[in-house]
């Protein structure tokens, strides 16, 4: 279930979100016309309907907020700039992998 959580992450995150999804979720740097909000809350249900695959259904309730959270808080600079704030990114993601992983 692990591998899966992770391989599921790694897709989502990357080859699923694009170049679009990726700057129109950013609030500091919107795409104009398009309510980052709604992109960021579209990725991460993109990552719970991931997760929902593969372990229990709180765990893909969690996972919504938790990819929400984290990429707030990426984008707002809170987990640090430039690779330091990707790199503290992603471990969070690990991280909740690891947790449900653990907990289901």
């Amino acid at each position: 279930m692990l591998l899966q959580l992770l391989a599921l992450h790694a897709l989502c995150d990357y080859p699923l979100q694009g170049d679009f999804m990726a700057r129109a979720k950013n609030h500091r740097t919107p795409v104009p016309g398009i309510p980052w909000a709604v992109v960021l809350l579209s990725h991460a249900l993109i990552h719970a309907g991931a997760v929902s695959l593969v372990a229990p259904l709180w765990c893909s309730v969690v996972e919504f907020f938790a990819h929400s959270a984290l990429d707030y808080a990426k984008n707002k600079g809170w987990l640090g700039s430039g690779e330091k704030g990707f790199s503290n990114d992603q471990l969070g993601h690990v991280l909740c992998k690891l947790a449900y992983w653990g907990l289901a």
